[in-house]
């Protein structure tokens, strides 16, 4: 390839400058000439697929539209000629294409007074410079229905608004070229069936049919997803913007937000140049502005811009000869896109975390003033290896010209996902920020958050995109290793149970961490570093990710075993954990919980549901003292869960008070039939079971440590959770390892208690039940106390979905495989047909099999039922099964005093 093109590009030199790894450097950006026309013939990026005169019309409109709105002042910010509004239902802040969406959404569904902010004008920031990449296609489950909503937005939205938005669908393929990326293909497959997406493996012939300028050589498959392509984000912003006017929302620009004042009755005052506006509700949709919009309230918003580099080519002939646009390539090993663009070709890579760039300083500085639609100096050096594997990929590069090279921000947050949906810690401050893939994203994050914001509920479980997964714990030194890691990483092979290290641990470690640190293998959870599994002399250790089982499974066998034969000990500090107290408790939380409440020293399991009758979260309550609760919550739910009660809280006018004490209580749970023996050797306290029963909650002195003792196991076998400052915590777990030597004590993780819950048919938040069910098609009957008087959220939901009949409903499978086990969200199939979806699955140590839990349609639920799951491409025979595989010890108790007392009799 070589590099032509104009004459150098303006440039304006920043205070602020970016980093390589650990090391600062200043970095020029090129300021864009034209705020509506790109052409890669010109000082400026390509990024609108368009013939001329159509570009020629859209940039008139734009024009026009920019005329419409703003009149420019003698100095300062500019005036606005439009009327401004003083007071609105929602105030969306940032025009890019995500903000401007959520605008239209709201408008298009009938809310009145939506406004829109934009500090310069519409697109700037990273949507005018994006590569415009619209795809089907996500390894996780819930954003499928975010990228499928797109597209099927971006197929009509032209004809609605009338606005033109390029949108080309000439389909994708993902390149495998080794078979580890063939599993992971099939994985994906596997996990697809079940989703409208269209998706295909597909094999080289057909790749090449396709894609005729590829060298096959080393192509072994591809995911080929119909429907897939770009669209120019420029146009599709605008598009919007002319659909949300339409609908009757306002779009001010200039309009840079200076201040943001809550309101006592949970409202905003909306500071601007050009006056104030008190809104019901804000919505941050900043793109890399938004860790300074929510510092104006206190948060520091785990989001950091990178720079991006792509390449765009001039005509290159064998391109111009077909007659049919091509599909886009991803090369997962090359680890770049690649798209046409007109007669030339486009391609972008993602480079290693030690060659890519973060404009880090941004974190520190903020963002330069006036910067908008400006790019960073580029560096075809840093991205060569990328360049010679797209040439090698597709050779027709190595003679093609290239004339310009885009290097711009975009936003990432640690684990590249987007922050969606309300915030914990502001009343009405919501937030759709830190999106790496904005324009696919734009679509279907509208459509999510207008239907949250106007029916009070998600749509759809979308939990891994929920801001409140981050919190105090989020340092600028770890958001900064996880995006360097997570950029990196763009392109790597998505293994399940995968884990990345970058950044840990963070400061939230366990009073046992460093106990245990050294002897297994740590998982990450909200922040928290727990093991899943410990080493043994002999083992072979390590983090080894695989499609089948691989070195974790021998231990965690090892480990069921022990807590079925003898008794372990495991950390369970991540659980969230809240604190409810106040004269109105009662009233707040059985309002809140399906279940009835706890007698005080009782515990129960209990469930808050949404108004629509879905399982918004599942809590362990104990009422400790008359009036004092406390509930306890999954780690990933932690700030999820104390928002949704704060909010309950504050519309209810409830005196009460809640505290979240996570960080200040440790928990170890201990479990096995030697668990009692254990405990009563270091306490004076009764342990037998007719003193302290099942479900019961007491304070007692532990190795003359006071714990709070519950008795209740995850793993369904005899045990207790123990409560205790995080401060006594290493103290405790030395005491219960030094006196359970004679019965046999050892340590245990996560994936062993994952298998023992399973065998129980224990579910499991944001698997078996979350914003996607109820909780009587899944199973949790028990929980729900429909007749008691208290109108709990969601009772009239379920009183109708109840009268309705279910559709579908919980089923426990076991199957028979081979080196493989499910682990949910696999698709089930029925004489050819996909007929569910799993949700959980494991390898049951007890009975030798494989097992899943899993949804299935009412005519499929019979015990004995024949169905088929997939794994990695192949059908494995599966059996809907009496649960539970294996009686929990209470159950197995309750069996056994039946029998004696018959023997007796």
């Amino acid at each position: 390839m070589t590099l032509t093109g104009p004459s150098a590009p303006h440039v304006v030199t920043p205070q602020q400058g970016g980093s390589v790894g650990s090391t600062s450097c200043g970095t020029p950006l090129q300021s864009a000439h034209s705020s509506h026309e790109f052409s890669p013939a010109s000082e400026t990026m390509l990024v609108t697929p368009l013939n001329s005169s159509l570009r020629q019309e859209v940039a008139f409109v734009a024009r026009f539209l920019m005329l419409c709105c703003v009149v420019v002042s003698d100095g300062g910010c500019a005036a606005l000629s439009r009327r401004w509004q003083d007071s609105a239902k929602t105030v969306i802040i940032g025009g890019g294409c995500v903000g401007v969406s959520v605008a239209y959404h709201l408008a298009k569904a009938g809310q009145k007074d939506v406004v829109l902010l934009e500090k310069s004008e519409l697109t700037a920031g990273s949507t005018w410079h994006a590569a415009g990449l619209t795809t089907y296609y996500h390894p996780g489950i819930n954003l499928k229905k975010i990228h499928y909503y797109s597209i099927k937005l971006f197929e009509q939205l032209e004809e609605e608004t009338g606005q033109a938005v390029g949108f080309h669908q000439p389909g994708s393929i993902r390149l495998a070229s080794s078979p580890v990326r063939v599993d992971e293909l099939k994985y994906q497959m596997s996990r697809t069936h079940w989703h409208p997406t269209p998706q295909f493996l597909i094999a080289p012939e057909q790749i090449h049919e396709l894609f005729p300028l590829l060298n096959m050589n080393k192509v072994l498959a591809g995911l080929y997803n119909p429907g897939d392509g770009h669209i120019d984000p420029y146009s599709l912003t605008m598009a919007l913007a002319a659909g949300a006017r339409m609908y009757g929302a306002q779009i001010y620009h200039p309009a840079p937000v200076t201040g943001l004042t809550p309101t006592a009755d949970g409202r905003w005052d909306v500071q601007t140049p050009h006056g104030t506006i008190r809104a019901n509700r804000i919505v941050n949709a900043t793109g890399f502005w938004a860790r300074e919009l929510g510092q104006m309230i206190g948060f520091q918003h785990p989001t950091v811009p990178v720079h991006h580099q792509y390449v765009v080519t001039a005509t290159v002939p064998e391109v111009k000869a077909l007659k049919k646009e091509l599909p886009v390539i991803r090369d997962l090993e090359g680890s770049y896109y690649l798209r046409q663009e007109r007669d030339g070709l486009l391609f972008g890579p993602y480079e290693t975390e030690e060659k890519m760039v973060l404009q880090d300083s941004w974190i520190r500085d903020g963002v330069p003033p006036g910067f908008g639609k400006e790019l960073f100096e580029s560096d075809l050096d840093r991205i060569m290896d990328h360049v010679e594997m797209a040439m090698e990929m597709v050779p027709v590069l190595k003679n093609a010209d290239i004339i310009n090279i885009v290097s711009g921000p975009i936003t990432y947050t640690p684990d590249l996902l987007p922050m969606i949906g309300p915030h914990q810690g502001a009343r009405n401050y919501w937030t759709a920020i830190g999106f790496g893939y904005g324009i696919i994203h734009s679509g279907g994050v509208g459509k999510f958050l207008s239907d949250w914001i106007m029916s009070g509920e998600p749509p759809y479980d979308l939990i891994e995109c929920d801001p409140n997964r981050y919190g105090q714990w989020t340092s600028a030194s770890y958001l900064c290793a996880k995006a360097r890691e997570s950029y990196g990483f763009n392109n790597v092979v998505g293994y399940p149970k995968e884990e990345r290290f970058a950044g840990r641990p963070t400061n939230r470690v366990s009073g046992v961490y460093e106990l245990l640190k050294d002897k297994c293998s740590m998982g990450f959870h909200a922040g928290w570093e727990q093991p899943h599994y410990f080493y043994k002399p002999g083992d072979d250790t390590g983090y080894k990710p695989s499609f089948r089982r691989t070195n974790w499974f021998g231990p965690v066998g090892r480990e069921c075993k022990l807590v079925m034969e003898r008794v372990g000990v495991i950390d369970l500090s991540p659980f969230g954990k809240f604190t409810v107290k106040g004269e109105d408790s009662h009233k707040l939380l059985d309002g809140l919980l399906a279940n009835s409440l706890p007698k005080v020293g009782q515990t129960n399991i209990s469930h808050m549901l949404t108004p629509r009758g879905r399982v918004y979260a599942e809590v362990t309550v104990t009422q400790h003292a008359p009036g004092e609760f406390l509930l306890i919550t999954g780690s990933g739910s932690e700030l999820h869960d104390l928002r949704w009660m704060e909010r309950q809280v504050s519309d209810g006018g409830y005196r009460v008070s809640v505290f979240n004490v996570t960080d200040e209580m440790g928990v170890l749970g201990i479990a096995g039939p030697n668990s009692r023996k254990v405990l009563q050797k270091l306490t004076d306290e009764d342990m037998s079971d007719a003193a302290f029963r099942f479900l019961q909650c007491k304070s007692i002195q532990l190795a003359g440590i006071l714990v709070r003792a519950v008795r209740i196991s995850y793993t369904g076998e005899l045990g207790w959770e123990l409560y205790m400052d995080m401060s006594n915590m290493s103290a405790v777990y030395e005491a219960l390892m030094g006196t359970g030597q004679d019965e046999g004590i050892d340590n245990f993780g996560t994936y062993a208690m994952n298998s023992l819950r399973l065998e129980k048919g224990f579910r499991a938040w944001g698997a078996e039940m979350n914003c996607d069910t109820n909780p009587l098609e899944a199973g949790l009957d028990y929980f729900i106390k429909l007749n008691k008087s208290a109108e709990f959220m969601g009772k009239r939901a379920l009183l109708e979905i109840k009268s309705q009949g279910l559709k579908r409903k919980l089923a426990f499978l076991t199957l028979h495989t081979d080196h493989i086990d499910p682990e949910g969200n696999e698709t089930i199939w029925h004489n050819g047909k996909v007929v569910g979806n799993t949700t959980s699955g494991s390898y049951s140590y007890s009975t030798h099999q494989s097992l899943a839990l899993g949804y299935l349609p009412g005519d499929l639920l019979n015990i004995g039922q024949k169905v088929e799951v997939e794994l990695l491409g192949k059908k494995y025979p599966a059996t809907v099964s009496q649960e539970p595989l294996v009686l929990t010890e209470p159950a197995r108790t309750r069996l056994q005093k039946k029998k004696s007392e018959r023997e007796i009799q």
